[in-house]
């Protein structure tokens, strides 16, 4: 282990550790811009850079090893005024008015300038033209704005594997977007959001829906619904300075309530639905293919992330018959929301207006897929981010802080903690699990506290394997058999997921894809910034909400048993085929 001084300060750090990891370690903290956790380093911004004894010029501490005796400065006048420059220089092209951008107070270019006392640009560079993309249904990219870090180049590249945007030209006419300035709609961009999320500036931000969801509120013809997805109640209260992982569930009911919703619904609700139709449709997968000796598409992948779906209609169209039919719980809540709960009111689906808020700004994407009607109209009318809902909030003048906890609305409200953990990476898994094994068995899955521990945490690729035994008689030709699952997040090791699929035959069951790193707690619309040691508070904060409920299986959930019972009938049955239930479309590469 090499050992060096920074700041005086003597640290030990594994082979391979950089200057910046090491300074991490002893508690020294040094600026970045282009640095993400776990990626390569570029050190492409130079505002890293620090003074190593012997060295001529200043080294970017990103992407300088760490050697053994080095001797490092990061606080020197030398120091100061070398990343005082850089931001300057960047700052003198940067065409961003601070009022008015997106970013606000959660830009990292103006967070930087104020730690480094800027108060003038002394340099006054031209300024790129305008390049506005908002063809994206997601996002929208504002080419004037970026400060050419390449976060998003590398995010969409190595983490997702998608490779959308990229630099062009060079020096001062560089772009980073689409080949050939096409707009993101046209590309195999899936919508994920990881750029916006990683972007330290407001050169690419979601999509704002916060205007659309006024006017609705406003409009008193409207009946307006709003459903929060898992992820949200451990991620929102960060928002208003609480800690990552905080759960704010009921101050987030009751937020909403303030805001002028006509009910606040949960979407944990339909994710318990999601497991009654996913799970029936892979027990009823397996029993064509093991009793009926019928070709199925094995292994199923789950589908409730809208970014993998379209990542798997871009760059495996082949796997599409393997994918869960079901909806995402979102579109299901839309059509059940504008039928069943409708129905209940004595309204018109039309008169109902359903708002999502979602760590997922793929969902946006989602809701405008032309297969997404199944009620008649539109399932879902408005998606907000968990960053969208916060600034109503604030809009709203409504003080978070102090407000009481309520709870969600009947019918739609009520939920099991199988349907908390969809929040996870390996919580669809395990949340199916749970239910089909008892279904199958009669008896609770056999883990401590119903985790699947193989398929929890944040390795990129899991496995687990589960023995069927003591099976019910309807069952019986799963006895003695081993059902193999797999769960990956972010897009890239879905994609290792697929070769293995593709190599070895008959590996796995079923597969769990999550788009984002993390899962939904890390989604695209999720409060900056996200790295791992928010994702695991934010894991921490749901586990916790799942084990704190009584009702702990989907199949439990007293108002899942009553919409089947008066509306839906049975699972994969013909009204829940209809309204549920989809099918996806090849799209090009290009």
């Amino acid at each position: 282990m090499p050992t060096l001084k920074i700041d005086g300060i003597q640290v030990s750090v594994p082979e391979g550790a950089t200057i910046l990891d090491a300074a991490k370690k002893c508690g020294v903290r040094i600026p970045t811009l282009c640095y993400l956790e776990g990626l390569s380093p570029m050190g492409a911004c130079r505002v890293c850079m620090v003074e190593v004894g012997g060295a001529k010029t200043l080294i970017a501490s990103c992407a300088m090893p760490a050697a053994d005796g080095m001797e490092v400065k990061t606080n020197t006048r030398r120091v100061r005024e070398a990343r005082r420059t850089v931001v300057e220089l960047l700052l003198s092209e940067h065409d961003g008015d601070c009022q008015t951008c997106d970013r606000g107070e959660d830009c990292e270019l103006r967070t930087l300038a104020q730690e480094l006392g800027i108060r003038d640009i002394r340099y006054k560079g031209e300024k790129p033209p305008p390049r506005m993309d908002a063809s994206s249904p997601s996002l929208v990219r504002d080419a004037s704005k970026c400060v050419k870090c390449r976060r998003c180049v590398q995010v969409c590249a190595q983490v997702q594997g998608v490779g959308a945007i990229f630099p062009q030209n060079r020096g001062f006419d560089t772009v980073v977007g689409p080949a050939f300035e096409t707009g993101l709609a046209d590309t195999v961009c899936v919508n994920c959001g990881q750029c916006a999320a990683v972007c330290p500036v407001g050169a690419i931000v979601e999509k704002n829906q916060i205007d659309e969801v006024w006017a609705a509120l406003d409009d008193p013809a409207k009946h307006v619904v709003v459903q929060t997805a898992p992820a949200i109640r451990a991620a929102l209260g960060e928002c208003f300075g609480y800690p990552p992982g905080t759960l704010v569930t009921g101050k987030m009911v009751t937020a909403l309530r303030r805001l002028g919703f006509d009910a606040v619904f949960d979407t944990n609700f339909t994710a318990d639905l999601t497991i009654m139709e996913e799970g029936t449709e892979l027990l009823s997968r397996l029993k064509k293919a093991m009793i009926e000796k019928k070709q199925v598409a094995l292994p199923m992948f789950t589908s409730c992330s809208p970014g993998w779906i379209k990542f798997a209609e871009h760059f495996f169209p082949e796997m599409l018959p393997n994918i869960s039919t079901c909806k995402s719980p979102q579109q299901m809540f839309g059509a059940v929301a504008k039928t069943y709960y409708a129905s209940k009111l004595g309204k018109k689906s039309e008169d109902i207006y359903v708002v999502s808020v979602m760590p997922c700004t793929a969902k946006k994407f989602e809701a405008q897929r032309a297969e997404m009607n199944s009620s008649g109209i539109r399932d879902v009318d408005a998606v907000l981010t968990t960053r969208e809902l916060g600034r109503m909030i604030r809009q709203a003048g409504v003080d978070f802080g102090s407000l009481p906890d309520g709870q969600a609305d009947a019918p739609l409200g009520l939920s099991s903690g199988a349907a908390d953990i969809f929040a996870n990476t390996g919580g669809v898994m395990e949340a199916a699990l749970r239910t089909a094994y008892e279904i199958v068995t009669g008896r609770q899955l056999p883990f401590e506290n119903l985790h699947v521990k193989p398929i929890v945490g944040l390795d990129g690729v899991k496995e687990a394997s589960l023995k069927v035994e003591g099976t019910l008689p309807e069952w019986s030709f799963l006895e003695g058999a081993t059902l193999n699952v797999a769960v990956a997040h972010g897009l890239s090791n879905a994609r290792r997921i697929i070769e293995k699929v593709k190599s070895e035959p008959g590996r796995y069951h079923f597969i769990e894809i999550m788009t984002c790193p993390g899962g939904c707690i890390g989604g695209g619309g999720q409060p900056r910034f996200t790295n791992d040691e928010v994702r695991k508070a934010r894991i921490g904060a749901i586990y916790k909400e799942d084990e704190g409920k009584k009702l702990r299986k989907s199949h439990e959930n007293p108002q899942i048993k009553q919409i089947y019972e008066e509306f839906l009938e049975k699972p994969l049955g013909e009204k829940p085929h209809k309204l549920l239930h989809t099918k996806y479309t090849p799209r090009g590469r290009t």
